[in-house]
């Protein structure tokens, strides 16, 4: 973790005094774009399918991708078609790209990567309006979109905001960058339509009474082998193993608890930058085995590599937020 990174969460007055004239002016440009969209400055772009995205106000992993996978299996599960759109981080994609598990994550980004397992239409686009009418060009069928990130891409317009708070680490200061980890200020959660809190809450979260609030928790699947992963383990199998745990997300030792939870014994974590392109380089030698996250499994496809297993994981999430969104855009369309 940078120095930036740890003030935001223990803020030190040196730091917060150099950072508050750049704090001031992200605030006004963010503001005033913000502004220019609600005023009908900027034209927004309407998809003619309910759009839901799924975003955040935090810099870094909060869990949104682990969300927006269990979205897509319950409204499948309730006979709902509903597609991806997402910006792609760290692709090289420059026009709307249609994501197959099989894509390139340096082309189309890690994340919709995962999504597109699901079996899913994805499309990744850094203009989401211009993504959203590919994706529904090549898939009529589709009649719901989520976005998988996008909270702050205004151009797109939206019938519902969800937003996840991670809430281990909640706000930190509660300040804009780069003074904070915020990229609007907590205000911003009054004009949502519902926040979901991943994990347990640890500090105090300003959330509006008046808005929708779920409980997101991540539970573990089995371990599988990277190269076979019809190949299962238990976390039992790994005792007396040296252990190594390998993350490039934006939350890592969340990842690393997990492992630990599971009396995985770990010999060595690894922290890598989220959305870190992997190489053989960045793996240890001297290690029995490697137990890596979903998200970092798919830029390590082309590593043949018989110490390197995956940790799936699960979202599960109460009330249930399916049946509330298609309860909320019924009420919607009935207006």
């Amino acid at each position: 973790m940078s120095l930036i990174e740890r003030h935001w969460y223990r803020p030190r007055l040196g730091l917060t005094v150099l950072l508050a004239p750049l704090q001031a002016l992200f605030a006004i440009l963010a503001a005033m774009r913000r502004m220019a969209f609600a005023r009908g400055w900027m034209a927004q772009g309407r998809l003619p399918v309910p759009v839901v995205v799924i975003g955040n106000i935090h810099v870094g992993g909060v869990g949104k991708t682990p969300l927006t996978i269990a979205l897509l299996d319950a409204l499948r599960d309730r006979g709902v078609q509903a597609g991806v759109i997402s910006r792609g981080y760290g692709g090289r994609h420059r026009l709307p790209t249609a994501v197959k598990p099989d894509s390139d994550a340096a082309e189309v980004g890690d994340e919709p990567l995962l999504l597109a397992a699901t079996g899913a239409p994805v499309f990744v686009g850094r203009d989401r309006v211009a993504a959203g009418r590919a994706l529904l060009a090549a898939h009529p069928q589709v009649s719901l979109i989520l976005t998988d990130d996008g909270l702050q891409h205004y151009r797109l317009a939206r019938d519902l905001e969800v937003v996840v708070v991670d809430g281990a680490r909640g706000f930190g200061t509660a300040r804009l960058l780069p003074n904070g980890p915020l990229r609007e200020p907590v205000s911003r959660l009054a004009q949502v339509d519902a926040v979901v809190v991943n994990g347990e809450q640890d500090v105090p979260l300003p959330i509006p009474d008046d808005v929708a609030r779920f409980a997101m928790t991540i539970a573990p699947g089995e371990i599988q082998a990277l190269a076979e992963p019809a190949v299962r383990r238990r976390p039992a199998d790994f005792a007396g193993l040296n252990v190594a745990a390998l993350a490039g997300i934006g939350h890592p030792e969340r990842f690393f608890a997990t492992l630990r939870a599971l009396d995985i014994p770990l010999a060595r974590t690894l922290a890598f930058p989220d959305h870190h392109a992997f190489s053989e380089a960045d793996l240890p030698r001297d290690v029995d085995a490697i137990i890596m996250t979903g998200k970092d499994a798919v830029k390590m496809r082309h590593l043949n590599h018989d110490k390197l297993w995956v940790l799936p994981i699960r979202a599960q999430i109460v009330p249930d937020l399916a049946d509330w969104i298609l309860a909320r855009l019924k009420a919607s369309n009935g207006r």
